[in-house]
């Protein structure tokens, strides 16, 4: 087992997270965010165990990418992912209906190896309509030699009078851009990296196609270091399809909306649950593999 996860810094605007002297990740729950880019929390700077970055933010092209997020590019029409959004046979157009997650509370307990946050959130729409509460969790935890955890979920309650619909541009009709949900930006370096997952899968074949795990693995500029990241699916959460980019840009996304739309009734509420593991090093298949055996659910 490596060193033990503590907090090392907590106010109004940020948390951290450290393993002895290096800052696992930075929460930003009250950021500074232009309206047009979706405010809401996120995970960046996230750093490997050696020191190294994994995440990009505010990248040129999508300036709403933000390190590690949770987000929502279609709610019943409205954009909790920031910036523009697709439209049936126009493509992409700004329109006034960019919200926010707003930060509303925290309750935060250390337990032996693991650091468990607990958040509350509000989902507001542009024009200040108040369409979901959302109770977020996420655990640091296994922290080993070369790898450290990061358990997420969030329930998300439906407290519109109305049914919301979450999609994506693909429900809307842009073809294999199923992007929504618990969504990783990588940086610059990370461009052309290594994808590979579960049952044989591997490469950009993988958007579009389920897998209960998928890897990226990237290398860093000025070190002669390579990174990986695991993402591991919840047996529990439903319609799974991975969103995964190696070129333009690295990103990977669990998306619960690639395809299909998911309705929530009013007053009903959806659980979703993932794993993201940040390693040193090249992990080849084998190594994820025992690695994921290990560690179940």
């Amino acid at each position: 087992m490596g060193e033990r996860p503590v907090i090392t810094r907590q106010d109004d605007e940020v948390l951290v997270v450290s393993v002895g002297d290096v800052e696992l990740f930075t929460y930003v729950h009250r950021p500074s965010t232009p309206a047009f880019e979706g405010p809401k929390p996120y995970l960046h700077p996230v750093r490997t165990l050696a020191g190294d970055v994994v995440t990009a933010f505010r990248p040129h092209d999508h300036r709403w990418h933000k390190g590690v997020q949770m987000t929502a590019t279609d709610v019943s029409g409205e954009n909790f992912w920031g910036g523009v959004s697709y439209v049936r046979d126009q493509g992409y157009v700004a329109l006034p209906n960019v919200g926010t997650m707003r930060h509303e509370d925290f309750t935060i307990t250390e337990t032996g190896d693991e650091v468990h946050v607990g958040e509350m959130l509000s989902w507001f729409t542009e024009a200040g309509r108040h369409w979901i509460h959302e109770a977020r969790q996420f655990t640091v935890r296994d922290v080993e030699e070369d790898s450290w955890t990061l358990e997420f979920a969030t329930t998300l309650t439906n407290v519109r009078a109305e049914p919301l619909v979450f999609g994506s541009p693909t429900t809307n009709g842009r073809e294999l851009a199923g992007y929504t949900g618990f969504f990783w930006r990588g940086p610059r370096s990370f461009t052309d990296g290594t994808v590979i997952a579960a049952d044989g899968g591997s490469g950009e074949e993988m958007m579009g196609k389920s897998a209960r795990w998928l890897a990226y693995i990237g290398q860093h500029d000025e070190v002669d270091r390579t990174s990986t990241m695991l993402f591991v699916d919840h047996p529990a959460n439903k319609n799974t399809t991975w969103f995964v980019r190696t070129t333009l840009f690295a990103a990977v996304n669990p998306s619960f909306a690639f395809f299909d739309t998911v309705e929530l009734p009013s007053g009903e509420s959806l659980t979703l649950r993932y794993r993201l593991v940040i390693a040193n090093g090249e992990w080849g298949r084998e190594h994820v593999e025992s690695y994921v055996e290990k560690h179940p659910w």
